[in-house]
This record gives C-alpha cells, structure tokens and sequence, in this order.
C-alpha cells in the first residue's frame, strides 16, 4: 500500500480526501477543472425518493469562519440520479462513489437505498439521518437512537454494499446514537453534519436566508468535529468518516489521529474548488514534516 493508502469498509482508497455531500453536485461539474480521479472517492449531492425544489432562496450566506446554508435537499430524484446523473459522472470518474441519500420516513430510506445498492459505480452508502421525520412529529432521525436505528436496519434489510449512517452534531450525546447505528447494523460513522445556526442582517433586521435557521459549516465548527470524531471513533469498532471544518493538510492528519479513517472536505471546496486536490498534493510534505510514513497507521492514534 502507498503512503496514502486507506481502506474504508473493506474498499482501498488512494488516499483518505473525499468532497462532501452537497458540496461537490454529482463531480462532472468539478471534473472540468482538474482530473477527479485524484481524489480518494467523493459523496454526492443528497438524493431523495422524489425530486425536490428546496427551499426559497436565499439559502446561502457567508459568515465568520464559514457559512449557512438550508438548500433543502434539492436534487433530480433517485430515478434520474440512476438514469442520468451516473450516466454522465462515469465519463469523467472511474472509481467506485459514495451515493449519499435522505429522507423523510424509514420507507423513503429503504427505497433509494435498494435503487442506489443496485448501481455498479455506487460503492458505499452514505445514509443522511438529520432531516425531519415528518411520519413521527417532526423528530429527526439523527437526534434518536432508536430512530437511527431504525433507518440502520431498514437499509440494511435491501443492501448489500457498505451502509455509512452521517450523523447529525446537534446532539447532546453522539455516541448513544454512533453505538445504535453499530448495533443495528452500520458499517460505518459519518461525522458531523452542520451545526445548526442562525444570523440576522442589521439593515434588513431579518435572518440572512429565508429558512431563518440553516447548517452552519466552516473552519469555525472544525474543533467540535475533532472532539465528536475521537468520541465516537473511540466507542464504535466500525471505521469513523470525518469531517466539519477541514481545510488543510494538516486538519486531515488531525482529525485522522481522532479516529478517522477516512475525512471528507465540505464547505472549502465552495471557496476555493482545488481545495481537494490541493490537500492532497500537501499530504506527502505535512506526512514528512510530522514523522509519518504511512495514514493508515496514524488512525486513532490519540487515546
């Protein structure tokens, strides 16, 4: 194996980089910039059973150390993910993608899940459990244990290929939920999601996007990801994706030694779109700089 080299849930991967979820739409779009086969894999943008509009605009805002955004799941749908989206990202991407999925009721999950599972590109299944659980009053999957552990199963019952649940941060305790997720079946962590957050524009006197409230992402929730990612990497034995605030090199080799296993990138790549490449070039230097051969060793390597 390379220095680089990490094997999440039983798939090697070149190195540990991959665009987060939203941040990167299906890659086609990255790919016209710089060759996409560099990185290690990457998430794409939510899908969801049925197509969605999201929400009205505005929906995303700057701010200090990082931004806020409530997009609202705005995708194509799972059938034209399948018949279109792929289609197109497998021109320019020839390496096995995480297909990152949402819902609204356990059912919803099962569905894209199964549709998802059956695609050749597909090789993880990153399943979001933050969004509303309109089915039972409002409660998000990912703030109950028994709730996240309900979509674990419900998914794994239909497929066949790595299940990664992504856990919400706005929690009071991440590791009941990590360790129900495992319980139920999960083959991976993903962590964290945005915090939630709000700002108000002092001419207008008004939120800044028109949900009042979004996910706060940036630099600025980066120490949060380190502290849940050591949490939970050091409760679960199935690997931890990282992620929250990454930025650099030196936050991937960070994060890393927390527990994880393998670090996603979000909000950086809409501020500067060779983020990732960039990371990666960087790795081999900062590896040096700090007396590491391999990442693959350094996982988990705080107690």
């Amino acid at each position: 194996m390379g220095r680089l080299n990490v094997n999440l849930c039983g798939i090697k991967l070149d190195n540990p980089i991959i665009p987060a979820s939203g941040t990167f739409g299906y890659g086609y779009e990255f790919a016209e910039l710089y060759d996409i086969n560099v990185l290690g894999t990457f998430s794409f943008k939510g899908t969801t059973k049925d197509p969605r509009f999201g929400n009205p605009t505005p929906r995303i805002a700057e701010c200090s150390a990082g931004m806020i955004n409530a997009v609202g799941l705005q995708n194509p749908g799972v059938e034209k993910v399948v018949s279109e989206e792929l289609p197109k990202l497998a021109k320019c991407f020839n390496k096995k993608v995480m297909a990152n999925v949402s819902g609204f009721a356990v059912e919803d999950y099962a569905y894209t899940c199964e549709k998802l599972d059956k695609c050749d590109q597909v090789g993880w299944l990153e399943v979001n459990v933050s969004c509303p659980n309109v089915h039972g009053g409002g409660m998000s999957f990912g703030t109950n244990p028994e709730a996240a552990a309900e979509v674990t199963r419900a998914v794994k019952k239909v497929t066949t290929k790595p299940v990664i649940i992504k856990l919400s941060p706005n929690v009071t305790d991440i590791v009941s939920i990590a360790k129900a997720c495992e319980e139920a079946g999960a083959d991976g962590i993903s962590l964290i999601n945005t915090l939630l957050g709000m700002r108000i524009d002092l001419r207008t006197k008004k939120p800044v996007i028109a949900n009042k409230m979004g996910g706060f992402s940036g630099s600025a929730i980066f120490p949060v990801a380190v502290r849940m990612v050591y949490q939970v990497a050091n409760a679960v034995k199935i690997p931890v994706v990282g992620m929250g605030g990454v930025s650099s090199a030196e936050d991937v080799i960070e994060i890393m030694l927390a527990g994880a296993t393998a670090v996603q990138v979000g909000a950086a790549n809409l501020v500067d779109p060779y983020i990732c490449r960039d990371i990666i070039n960087n790795l081999p230097a900062v590896m040096d700089k700090y007396g590491i051969n391999n990442l693959s060793e350094i996982i988990g390597g705080v107690k």
